[in-house]
């Protein structure tokens, strides 16, 4: 996984802007690859796909860089999509990783943070450091073009306050490092309720501000989800 992530920091490196950039680690292929066999998932520890777009030849041009760039950093197998159908083929094995998770049976929790690009090779190297710290599995895969990577803690016994009292410490030395990295703990799906007692953590002062003055002006008296507001 760190090789993959290096081979994107490359990608940008040298100057490209693909359209889509995902990557996926050696626990979720391994859980991909065991809810659906029949898939053609690649081999190896981890999974890229770039997708780029413009004119057919600007494309095929680039295409061929990139397929050379690739190579060049150690991938071990590189498969290109040129068809409609070929395309979709690709993007339906990206499509089967949250559920392959799922499909483990551990409780997946779920953190979309987002780190600088420069920091994706630091955020997987943290990610294996903390899965052998805390014991949890810890399965990344995501949108790496944004720097924004799903980062799963596993975990077997969520009923079990002891065990969750271990996954929330977890999850704050995730935040804790993401934020220090200048990076945030939310990319996509918003603070919410799980990620309430970091809040304040998370963003200053001025913004928390901010969110309390539109929260006012949009519901004076307080309908809106009463209780929740942070």
């Amino acid at each position: 996984m760190s090789d993959a992530a290096a081979a994107i920091q490359t990608v940008f490196a040298h100057g490209h802007l693909p359209a889509a950039v995902e990557v996926a680690d050696a626990f979720t292929l391994r859980s991909a690859r065991a809810f659906q066999p029949n898939a053609e998932f690649p081999e190896g520890d981890a999974q890229v796909i770039l997708e780029v777009d413009g004119q057919p030849a600007s494309v095929r041009s680039e295409a061929a860089t990139l397929a050379k760039l690739l190579q060049s950093t150690g991938a071990n197998g590189i498969r290109k999509a040129t068809t409609e159908s070929a395309c979709e083929a690709l993007w339906g094995l990206r499509r089967l990783y949250s559920q392959s998770l799922k499909a483990t049976g551990l409780k997946k929790l779920n953190e979309d943070i987002v780190v600088p690009r420069g920091r994706l090779v630091d955020l997987v190297n943290f990610a294996a450091r903390l899965q052998k710290k805390s014991g949890f599995p810890v399965a990344c895969f995501g949108h790496a073009g944004d720097g924004n990577i799903h980062v799963n803690i596993m975990v077997a016994e969520p009923d079990n306050p002891r065990v969750m009292k271990k996954a929330n410490a977890a999850l704050d030395e995730l935040f804790t490092q993401v934020l220090a990295w200048n990076g945030t703990i939310t990319g996509e799906h918003g603070i919410g309720l799980a990620k309430k007692p970091w809040w304040k953590q998370a963003l200053p002062p001025e913004t928390r501000a901010l969110h309390a003055t539109l929260k006012r002006a949009l519901d004076p008296k307080g309908l809106l989800n009463p209780g929740k507001f942070v």
